[in-house]
């Protein structure tokens, strides 16, 4: 039961809270069609997030020819309502404006195809279903997204279903698989990582499934693939939006009929493997692009769990610098107290960290050891004054280190996160942009 007289007000929605730290609600979306074909039907959502197309698993389900598959999808952000397009033929747009993405007021007006949706809230709160954990496994944070977060997660290491991770690079991705495979029945055998980007397209089959002696040049002997090599244990796909489209046929066989045929082979072995994936991609997106099959997708996203960005659970930040100093071994550090200080606190909350976690490892590693704790863009170089201070080295090195990681998000984001094809525009091998990337908290 909620209890209005702790309702805490959060921008444009309203969270509350009942005595139980675990009973947090928030009041939910809800979608109604005032034009078009399907004028009257109202979508209700009982989870965070709302999306709108003509295919059947799409939460609002319209019958508007004009409308894409997945068409846009409306998710609870910052305390605000998110809409994004995911790629639509037509566009979504609001007060006649496309729109991307853009946080809009309940009571806006969607233009989706040929119909029109008005933007509400519900009346009666839908329980967040938090945990009391403020860990799971490798993961850390006492925030809501991140304690909705662990709830799923320990849903999902008690289930033996396919599980699919989605959200930003850097947000702890892989740590959260491991952490669920550490949690499931499967716990005592392997944990195969397949790092689906990584990996050379011509070469990719061969390390999901294994090839035969001679199947190809260089195939001296029989090799295992990622699949057998983890009988009775876990596979994670990672960034599995990066798959090539003609081998993605393959692996949707695999995870229905639990078998693999090796590069080479007539026959196939079957397996017993607990599947999960992960992608900073939109696959819906991906979906209407043509660039990922539908039906993989559904097949992936069983269980789909999305981790929250950094800026979404600065609450987190204390935790977190506590326990990368733990990992470090730096708790008793001569800038440890530096870290911990209410300054610094205030310093990395207006930070965005683009990077999420990997991008403050990366910060918190730099403080301790140079002393550095600036986490805003350096001294324009037009700013000579503040430049001849610092001296010509440090500016340079700043000057540099600022323009990289720069060039770095804008080659991703004109690439949609494709590191293949931001290599190429950019003209580097692939795998140096990956170091560069690692580098800059970007990977």
């Amino acid at each position: 039961m909620v209890d209005d007289s702790e309702l805490l007000p959060t921008g444009t929605l309203a969270i509350s809270r009942s005595s139980s730290d675990t009973d947090w609600s928030v009041l939910p979306l809800e979608l109604r069609v005032v034009a078009g074909p399907d004028l009257g039907k109202v979508f209700s959502a009982s989870r965070d997030r709302i999306v709108v197309g003509v295919h059947e698993t799409a939460d609002l389900t319209l019958s508007d020819r004009t409308v894409s598959r997945f068409h846009c999808e409306l998710s609870l952000s910052d305390n605000r309502i998110l809409l994004t397009d995911l790629g639509s033929r037509n566009g979504t747009f609001v007060g006649g404006i496309g729109i991307l993405s853009a946080h809009i007021p309940p009571g806006s007006r969607i233009v989706v195809g040929s119909s029109e949706l008005e933007v509400g809230l519900g009346a009666v709160p839908v329980s967040l279903g938090l945990t009391r954990e403020s860990s799971f496994g490798g993961l850390v944070g006492v925030s809501v997204p991140m304690r909705a977060a662990f709830a799923l997660l320990e849903k999902a290491a008690a289930s033996d279903a396919t599980l699919l991770l989605t959200g930003e690079t850097g947000t702890g991705k892989e740590s959260a698989a491991e952490s669920v495979h550490l949690r499931s029945k499967r716990r005592e055998a392997p944990f195969v990582i397949v790092d689906c980007s990584a990996v050379p397209e011509n070469l990719i089959e061969s390390e999901l499934f294994g090839h035969e002696k001679g199947a190809f040049t260089g195939a001296h002997q029989l090799h295992k693939g990622a699949f057998e090599a983890a009988h009775g244990g876990t596979v994670f796909l990672d960034e599995i939006g990066e798959l090539p489209l003609e081998l993605q046929p393959k692996l949707l066989r695999a995870l229905e009929k639990r078998h693999v045929k090796r590069v080479g082979s007539t026959v196939y072995s079957p397996v017993d493997v607990r599947v999960i994936a992960a992608t900073n991609r939109n696959l819906k997106a991906e979906v209407n692009a043509q660039r990922f099959r539908s039906d993989l997708y559904y097949r992936l996203a069983v269980l789909e769990v999305r981790l929250p960005s950094l800026r979404e659970r600065p609450d987190d930040l204390p935790q977190l610098v506590e326990n990368l100093l733990e990992q470090l071994g730096a708790s008793a550090h001569p800038e440890a107290h530096r870290l911990r200080s209410v300054d610094c606190r205030e310093l990395l909350t207006r930070h965005p960290w683009p990077g999420n976690v990997r991008e403050l490892r990366n910060w918190v590693e730099r403080a301790l050891a140079l002393g550095d704790f600036r986490v805003d863009e350096p001294t324009p170089p037009g700013d000579a004054t503040a430049a001849v201070a610092d001296g010509y080295a440090n500016t340079r090195r700043s000057a540099l280190r600022s323009f990289e990681r720069r060039y770095l998000e804008e080659l991703l984001a004109q690439h949609a996160g494709n590191v293949s094809a931001a290599a190429r525009t950019a003209g580097v091998d692939r795998k140096y942009l990956y170091r560069l990337l690692y580098r800059n908290g970007l990977r």
